[in-house]
């Protein structure tokens, strides 16, 4: 591969003495990343202090809000540019002059190991640190998991390298990672500590270290055990095991030798498609930040104070979002029963999180202090932003924004949390339907990290922008659908239950449809789904109406895991076992609608439950419903649990490729019958040869 040569005409890297100790800082905004020119200056940073006899320690800082916090993402997918960055470290590390790291921020990734690359880290309370490659399908490339181990310990290395979580700076100097937490002024400390240090030898070069490995070398059931704690999260990913390999290999073999492993594990996983899918995903996160056709100079509007209409489930984990992000909220019910109850779960949920050590007693308090419970409507008036979360018919909602457009003062921002009902329609009966947009929160509110801001045709591009930006300071990924039935998400999941629930009458179970779907990567199948949210959600409630098997299980109390019986049989600790009810009543039912029962293999059901998914996903493009193709695949990552390894349904039917995806579907096609339609775009993509995604 050629090497590309770079030559900037300005260094984010300088140099400046205090005495004998040399400051190297970059300044290289936002994040301090580690591109080339950065690479390069640091280099040459270590071979100016090497040549300087008058020079006896290094201290390496960063100008702005933080540390080193990784790679260029810029140089994704591009040819690479030396120096590498594990040249850059051993460069760091070989220097016969201590090097102290100073941290403020974050080190992240490739910043951690250049931390790990310096013989001292000394660092402000309130950094944090971490190797979060393993988000990207990849793990630390430049002997981060050859030389954290050395330094944290075996089991804090694998726990960070798995998860890529932050640990404090707290929690990293007490296992070792940090050397020095400091108050007050940074580099003066860090000056301070290397002129502490210059004199002693040898130095503490990480790689040499040995002590935190002898633990583990003694029980190497350690990784075995790590693995079988953490087989469920870990389900399906590549990465994670990966990254435990190179930590057996540094506990295993010489330094020499584990970096080689390192290299080897990590060029496998940047050649895999779960990397491409995992780097993809976040790019695609990031770009579904951004609104088409909106004038540049747009302005939010203030949102000072929220009002919520119901205390229910929905209501009241939507409300928990604001609270929990400093903005008040009024949060309105019809009855004093309904009020308590809602608010009270809130407070149970708050103090739920208190237990697990994620808040403290006063942050709870001053969450539930900014709550103003009534049952006036009258008290919403000066809302900034109301959210309607009440029952999911029409009539009600139009009731509700009748209310609102009487009683809410100008430019507030009036909101449904409808799921599936049209903007549109309930936007009309309103005097300023400029005014109305969806904001479809999922379920649980509080914990769910998606958020469809639903455009109507005459939504206000400031209303919009105000709804994205909100989203981000209540830590929702947000994502701009159009108005139809079930917006993204839900209008995909559709065709996927219709053929499940086909699936049932002509021949497959329960428990094969979802374990194929559980082997895919999904968190549960298209039952374990009914069966968790309720059987009954949105059933016409009468028992003598039976026009499905979802009716049938109705009827019969068989409203899922609440009920202890949905499609599946369930014990008291709510462990699903298959039931001869539902199979005698999925085969009367294929027997009163003449349905002849077959063997059905698990091909059949991806191609009619998934590749369907595809299908719709392009009609949504097609109609102009999404704005971009990774906007579908956000969606399903965070909405519906579709595996980020996969990069959601449409990078997934890129990577099959679509004539396969054609292919499939024109075999099912007869099967589906009325209820599917190819999408124009899907047929023409495939036959061009051309993806969704890029």
């Amino acid at each position: 591969m050629t090497d590309v040569i770079d030559t900037p005409t300005i260094s984010p890297i300088s140099t400046s003495r205090h005495g004998d100790v040399l400051i190297v800082t970059s300044n290289n905004p936002p994040v301090n990343a580690l591109g080339a020119a950065v690479r390069r200056g640091l280099v040459a940073a270590i071979e100016e202090a090497e040549g300087d006899d008058s020079v006896k320690a290094v201290v390496i800082r960063c100008e702005g809000q933080t540390f080193f916090a990784g790679a260029d993402i810029t140089e994704f997918g591009k040819p690479p540019v030396m120096p590498w960055l594990p040249t850059v470290v051993d460069t760091i590390e070989n220097c016969s002059k201590p090097v102290v790291a100073a941290i403020h921020g974050t080190a992240l990734g490739g910043g951690l190991e250049v931390a790990l690359g310096c013989h001292y880290r000394v660092a402000v309370r309130d950094a944090r640190l971490g190797v979060p490659e393993v988000k990207l399908g990849l793990l630390p490339g430049a002997g981060g998991t050859q030389r954290l181990p050395r330094v944290a310990g075996v089991q804090k290395a694998l726990e960070m390298c798995t998860s890529g979580a932050m640990v404090s700076a707290k929690d990293a100097c007490a296992v070792g990672l940090i050397d020095r937490l400091v108050d007050g002024e940074l580099v003066q400390h860090a000056v301070a500590y290397a002129e502490e240090v210059k004199n002693i030898r040898p130095l503490p070069r990480s790689s040499e270290r040995d002590e935190k490995l002898a633990e583990a070398r003694a029980n190497p059931a350690i990784f075995d055990e790590f693995r079988k704690a953490n087989a469920r999260k870990f389900r399906g990913f590549e990465a994670p095991e990966a990254n435990i390999k190179a930590i057996e290999a540094a506990v295993a073999k010489p330094y020499a030798e584990g970096v080689i492993d390192e290299r080897n594990l990590f060029m496998g996983l940047m050649s895999g498609t779960q990397s491409r899918a995992q780097q993809y995903f976040f790019f695609a996160e990031r770009k579904a930040a951004k609104i088409d056709n909106i004038p540049d100079d747009t302005k939010p509007r203030p949102v000072k104070k929220v009002g919520v209409i119901g205390a229910g489930t929905m209501g009241g984990g939507i409300s928990m979002n604001f609270l929990s992000a400093g903005i008040p909220v009024t949060i309105f019910e019809m009855n004093q029963e309904a009020l308590d109850r809602g608010t009270g779960v809130m407070r149970k949920n708050y103090e739920a999180t208190a237990s697990k050590g994620r808040m403290t007693g006063e942050q709870v308090e001053r969450a539930m202090g900014l709550l103003t419970p009534t049952l006036d409507f009258a008290d919403l008036a000066d809302c900034d932003l109301i959210i309607e979360a009440v029952f999911e018919q029409m009539d009600v909602k139009k009731d509700i924004f009748t209310r609102l457009d009487e009683v809410m003062k100008p430019g507030a921002i009036l909101a449904s949390n409808t799921s599936y009902l049209n903007i549109d329609e309930i936007a009309a009966i309103t005097s300023r339907p400029e005014d109305v947009v969806g904001l479809h929160f999922f379920s649980p509110a509080n914990i769910m990290k998606l958020l469809e801001v639903v455009r109507g045709a005459r939504t206000a591009p400031d209303v919009l922008i105000t709804a994205m930006q909100l989203a981000k300071k209540i830590r929702k990924v947000a994502v701009v659908a159009g108005v139809c039935h079930g917006f993204i998400g839900n209008r995909m999941l559709m065709p996927r239950q219709i053929e499940a629930t086909k699936l049932l009458l002509e021949g497959a179970t329960p428990e094969q449809v979802d374990r194929v779907h559980v082997e895919f990567g999904m968190p549960m199948g298209p039952f374990q789904m009914a069966d968790l949210a309720g059987v009954d959600i949105g059933w016409h409630r009468d028992p003598s109406r039976i026009e499905n098997v979802r009716d049938a299980l109705c009827a019969i109390d068989r409203w899922g895991q609440k009920k202890g019986a949905g499609f599946y049989d369930y014990d008291d600790k709510r462990r699903p076992s298959p039931s001869p009810v539902v199979q005698q009543i999925i085969e009367d039912f294929a027997a009163k609608q003449g349905v002849t029962r077959r063997q059905i293999d698990d091909e059949e059901i991806v191609e009619r439950t998934l590749y369907t998914m595809v299908n719709e996903g392009a009609k949504i493009l097609e109609e102009g419903m999404a704005q971009r193709a990774s906007d579908i695949d956000v969606v399903w990552v965070y909405g519906y649990g579709w595996p980020v390894y996969r990069g959601g349904p449409m990078f997934w039917a890129d990577s099959q490729g679509l004539p396969k995806i054609v292919e499939g579907l024109k075999r099912q096609e007869q099967r589906m019958g009325s209820d599917f339609s190819f999408s124009r775009l899907l047929l023409d993509k495939a036959e061009k040869g051309e993806k969704f995604t890029r």
